[in-house]
């Protein structure tokens, strides 16, 4: 429940527009659902301004249609990531008003309004193999109220096409920027923009790098400062990251 919800009930139960009895009954799946397999956290909205997210991965399809009818009940938008295209459709026949975003692979429900307030993210990717990482983390922050701008295929081997993006890190209020290999792209990003850079390595790249392990190091070792590095292709952490900063003032 939002807070504005709960803050109207309250006004409708002093006003004598809503009884206890009534109150209670909207009140009682709080402060969270046990669905036997999972505990659904109803209160979260209200205390960190945003709804419990699934993780889908692992999930069967079954218990995603059960977390996401409890969600969609009691809040007015979700995110669940890490949903592949078979429990995707598996998932909508059941839940049809969720909405699917492929290249996020994630599981949306509600519209969002931009909220004028809130300053722009920008996520930048440095392939396009790391495309699906930076929708994730751009989706995320879009289901924040934030406006997202995307610039993807920057990488730094051919680095000019990041310098005719100057304004959009200019403008920006905080920057995710996704990077496999080598994981470079956080770096000279970093010393370009003065703007917090959130970094994502990704598990994108030869052998040597690692599944990833190689751009996290490089990325945690960087010499440039404001640049802070969640974990390889969490962009959905990256993405909430950015929506907190680009909420802040």
């Amino acid at each position: 429940m939002r807070e504005a919800d709960l803050k109207a009930l309250l006004e409708a139960v002093r006003g004598g527009e809503t009884s206890i009895d009534e109150a209670l009954g909207r009140l009682k799946d709080l402060p969270y659902s046990d669905l036997g397999f999972a505990k659904v956290d109803h209160h979260r909205e209200l205390r960190t301004g945003f709804p419990e997210v699934v993780f889908g991965l692992g999930k069967t399809p079954e218990q995603i249609v059960h977390i996401a009818r409890s969600l969609v009940q009691a809040h007015s938008r979700l995110l669940a990531t890490r949903i592949s295209p078979e429990v995707a459709a598996a998932v909508q026949i059941e839940v049809p008003e969720l909405d699917y975003h492929p290249a996020a692979r994630a599981l949306t429900f509600g519209y969002v309004p931009k909220r004028a307030e809130l300053g722009e993210v920008a996520v930048l990717a440095a392939g396009t193999a790391d495309v699906p990482v930076a929708e994730e983390a751009a989706l995320t922050a879009e289901m924040r109220g934030c406006t997202v701008a995307r610039v993807y295929d920057v990488g730094v081997a051919g680095i000019h096409r990041l310098f005719h993006q100057r304004p959009v890190l200019d403008h920006a209020r905080a920057l995710v920027v996704v990077a496999g290999m080598e994981g470079a792209l956080a770096s000279v990003v970093g010393g370009l923009a003065a703007r917090p850079v959130i970094a994502v390595p990704t598990s994108v790249g030869y052998g040597a790098s690692f599944g990833g392990l190689a751009a996290l190091l490089a990325m945690l070792n960087s010499c440039v400062a404001g640049v802070s590095v969640v974990n390889i292709d969490n962009g959905f952490g990256a993405g909430y990251l950015a929506g907190m900063i680009a909420g802040s003032t």
